[in-house]
């Protein structure tokens, strides 16, 4: 049998984690390495692995119900390879070392076990928000695979050159950098986009760093009914605007 479909052949590294290609991810155990993973991204595996459901504590479960923000993943280990992907999403590994990486976590493929995990809140200049209001804090020393729509931008960011970026396109961005959320709108409404130039939602990022950003964005609800559990979406109630977005923990 003949096919250009054989070109296609498995990527042969030492490395943990390799790129299979763009959109398909490696992960390589050895037995006393696990793995966690986005629930249902495994498309294919070799040799002798389990696929657990991983343990989420009471505060974990409580920041999901209360924020929408965490992340669901499945515990993969054993001996032998597996293969993840999402959505032909493009693939892109990230070595978490001293300086945290803040993400939204639906765009987390895979982390090390090792590595540390915490929602926290970003602040809106006017105390409401849109979409991106929580995101995961991801601390420790490991590698992270991240997911995007689309090849990505990054963004240096410097004291004397910061970045703007669209709250729905933002994908992750260093830790340490100042960060506010502002409306890009002049009208009192500011719940509600911007007349007919479609735009929402900004994040502002200042100080020393990176920011991801990709070239698609998922538009927020606009009509949502404000309630106990989506008001926080929104920035209002008990965890509404803060005064500095540094050490605010989702608790």
């Amino acid at each position: 049998m003949q096919s250009p479909l054989f070109s296609h052949t498995e990527q042969q590294s030492q490395d943990r984690y390799t790129v299979q290609n763009p959109q398909l991810l490696r992960v390589s155990l050895t037995g006393h390495d696990d793995v966690l993973a986005r629930k249902g991204a495994m498309v294919a595996y070799q040799g002798l692995i389990d696929f657990d459901g991983e343990y989420q504590s009471n505060s974990q479960r409580r920041a999901r119900a209360n924020t929408g923000e965490g992340l669901d993943l499945m515990r993969c280990s054993g001996q032998g390879t597996v293969y993840l992907a999402n959505l032909a999403q493009y693939v892109h590994l990230v070595d978490i070392d001293r300086e945290g990486l803040t993400v939204d976590s639906a765009y987390v493929l895979a982390l090390d076990s090792t590595l540390n995990t915490e929602v926290i809140a970003v602040d809106s200049q006017y105390g409401i928000s849109g979409t991106g209001k929580y995101q995961l804090n991801i601390t420790g020393q490991g590698k992270v695979a991240l997911m995007t729509s689309g090849q990505p931008l990054m963004l240096q960011v410097t004291p004397e050159k910061y970045v703007n970026a669209d709250a729905d396109a933002i994908v992750a961005w260093s830790s340490s950098l100042r960060v506010q959320m502002q409306a890009q709108t002049h009208s009192s409404n500011i719940r509600r986009r911007r007349g007919n130039t479609g735009e929402g939602w900004e994040l502002s990022f200042l100080g020393q760093g990176f920011a991801l950003v990709q070239p698609s964005e998922v538009m927020p609800p606009q009509n949502a009914q404000l309630g106990q559990g989506v008001a926080a979406q929104f920035g209002m109630g008990q965890q509404g605007a803060r005064g500095q977005n540094q050490n605010n923990a989702w608790n």
